[in-house]
């Protein structure tokens, strides 16, 4: 009771702790000052923004450093990938991987007003580029932009991608680019190269525009016509902090077929499997485990967005019936297991998909580990409030653009 009455009052503690805050909010703001020089140093130099080896240097000595001080190296190394992160993005705003002999071009956006448009009007007006955006409700038409423009991005759902395609491609110059972002690549390839007689590149952002950084995002290309105009893209996004990754329409379309039609199925499957099955979500949110309420969120998450964005995804890619297949045909094996009650089987499962994911899952183990340690963090261990989402923008935006 002595001690207690000779400690500092809670009130004088607190005021402590956020003195010492303030005093780390402007370390972290002298630290972004000297990221803004290496940015120029970098862009003079043409060095890459991302120096891996560096990172993973840095961090092992800062847990090092938070070992000898009686901190935890998880704690210490999750804080500085996350100001590493900001870095990295810091400088990619500020040009840092730009060439310095990269010319301004204008680029039109048609569907600039869409989620994924307005991300991309973000991404060139960033680095440069003087951009043009069209939507339903502007008074530059497409065909105006496709005239005027050096580079035309369609930025549209993908169910009139196709006609937009048309209505723009005779209309750009042979010296001009034309480009999509829609989630298959084989139709508007096709459509792109017949519209036009100028540059063609299909590319697919693997993200959507509600992504809080673009850096570390990936973004895939597929080759049309004109080198010359692929180097540039794929240099423009690269400067911005993306992943670039070249692929073909065919192979692009495949994969999709297992990355966005299956995984967005077994979404659904979920979703609608827990509307039939009578127990309401509240109810089963008092009884949560960290792992059922991840699901709940991206669950939650997807059927919060549009189905007019989903259901042409699914039902124009030319696999959907292959891979809903083998899904409908794995879920009619587990339920036979399950009713025979035979764990052998049940084994073999778990041994066959183990063996699927090889190394993966220890990798899945950790970051799985590190994400659920997080939302139990951000969410103190409550059910999650239950809310009705405002209108997305993709639903509030004209020709807004199609997104995985």
């Amino acid at each position: 009771m002595e001690h207690l009455g000779t400690a500092r009052p809670l009130e004088a503690l607190r005021a402590s702790i956020d003195a010492i805050d303030r005093d780390l909010l402007r370390l972290l703001s002298r630290r972004m000052a000297i990221v803004s020089e290496v940015a120029d140093n970098k862009r003079g130099r043409s060095v890459p923004i991302r120096d891996l080896e560096r990172e993973r240097r840095i961090l092992g000595e800062r847990r090092d450093q938070a070992q000898e001080l009686g901190l935890s190296p998880d704690m210490v190394e999750s804080l500085f990938r996350r100001i590493m992160l900001a870095s990295r993005d810091y400088q990619a705003s500020l040009r840092a991987q730009v060439p310095v002999e990269m010319e301004s071009q204008t680029v039109a956006i048609l569907g600039g007003k869409g989620g994924m448009g307005q991300m991309l009007v973000r991404l060139f007006g960033d680095l440069g580029h003087a951009v043009l955006v069209v939507d339903t409700d502007t008074n530059m038409t497409s065909v105006q932009a496709a005239k005027a423009a050096d580079v035309v991005v369609v930025s549209v759902p993908i169910d009139v991608t196709e006609e937009v395609i048309r209505e723009v491609g005779p209309h750009l110059r042979e010296d001009a680019l034309l480009m999509d972002v829609t989630s298959l690549k084989g139709m508007p390839m096709e459509a792109m190269m017949a519209a036009t007689k100028a540059s063609v590149v299909g590319t697919h952002p693997m993200f959507g525009p509600g992504v809080h950084t673009l850096t570390g995002q990936r973004v895939l290309l597929c080759r049309g016509r004109g080198d010359g105009w692929f180097d540039w893209l794929h240099s423009v996004f690269s400067a911005r902090g993306l992943v670039v990754s070249e692929t073909d329409a065919a192979t692009h379309d495949d994969a999709m077929a297992v990355v966005q039609v299956l995984n967005h199925f077994r979404t659904q499957v979920l979703g609608l499997a827990l509307t039939k099955y009578g127990m309401s979500f509240e109810k089963s949110m008092e009884f949560t485990s960290p792992v059922y309420l991840l699901e709940s969120y991206v669950t939650a998450r997807h059927f919060a967005q549009s189905p007019d964005l989903y259901g042409p995804i699914e039902m124009l890619n030319p696999r959907w019936r292959e891979v809903t297949g083998a899904f409908l045909e794995a879920a009619q094996e587990l339920v036979g297991i399950l009713d025979r009650g035979d764990r052998d089987a049940f084994r073999n499962v778990y041994e066959n998909v183990r063996e699927f994911f090889g190394d993966f899952t220890e990798e899945a183990l950790e970051q799985s580990r590190f994400l659920v340690d997080r939302l139990i963090e951000l969410t103190a261990g409550r059910a999650p409030t239950v809310v009705s989402p405002p209108a997305s923008s993709t639903e509030k935006a004209g020709i807004s653009g199609d997104r995985p």
